[in-house]
């Protein structure tokens, strides 16, 4: 099935995609009037739409069904650090959102080497993702924010949990984490969370936790934090 995306479409109408997109469907594809396309809203509806109109510079869908796919029975949401290796963080926020996370928060922290980001690429890469995976419902991206800002206001999830390489007393997350829950994972820098930003997130009713024995990447831990809240969700 190839997958299209577009936030604003509607059941029952009919829906133009934009110059970009027709080309793409156009020369790329190889669509043609008559040709049945599927889009998702990416909010747990896929259209199903037959092309009435179809050029290069404009391509016309009539959409006669929607079906409607449930959420999970649960959300994972990651706080992670942006990398100092832009691309680093792109392959997370392409993997994490094939494997399944729903929404991401870069967390500009003590250790942070990068502290801007660039949000509209990053939209475009879970986008992406998400229609190479067929899935339903897009992984909401939230604007940058220190940890110290997030920590305070975070306190409505389900499970809180920090990942971080200090030499204390931690819980594996496979043996904590608690199935059907929402869940909240902090990944920290290249340098890792400060002390401060250990104790303080320690403060605010998180546990810490380790992925593994090895001392793993940024980006690498936030996929091997993923994968395992997903796996142990299905079980």
């Amino acid at each position: 099935m190839q997958l299209f995306f577009s936030a604003d479409i509607l059941a029952s109408s009919t829906y133009t995609f934009s110059r970009e997109e027709s080309k793409h469907i156009t020369k790329v594809l190889r669509k043609k009037e008559g040709d049945i396309l599927q889009i998702t809203n990416g909010k747990g509806s896929l259209f199903t739409g037959e092309i009435t109109f179809c050029t290069p510079n404009k391509c016309v869908v009539q959409i006669s069904e929607e079906t409607k796919y449930p959420s999970k029975p649960y959300r994972l949401h990651l706080a992670v650090a942006p990398t100092k290796m832009n691309d680093r963080y792109e392959w997370f926020l392409e993997k994490a959102t094939e494997i399944g996370i729903d929404e991401i928060t870069p967390i500009i922290c003590d250790h942070s080497e990068r502290k801007v980001i660039k949000s509209e690429r990053f939209e475009r890469i879970i986008q992406s993702a998400m229609k190479q995976s067929l899935q339903m419902h897009l992984p909401t991206l939230n604007p940058a924010i220190s940890l110290t800002d997030f920590i305070t206001r975070s306190k409505d999830e389900d499970q809180l949990f920090i990942a971080h390489c200090e030499e204390t007393n931690k819980q594996s997350l496979k043996d904590t984490l608690k199935s059907g829950k929402n869940t909240l994972i902090l990944i920290g820098p290249e340098g890792d969370f400060s002390p401060r930003e250990i104790d303080l997130a320690l403060t605010n009713n998180f546990t810490p936790i380790t992925l593994g024995e090895t001392r793993l990447r940024t980006e690498t831990a936030a996929i091997v934090a993923t994968h395992t809240v997903s796996f142990l969700n299905l079980l």
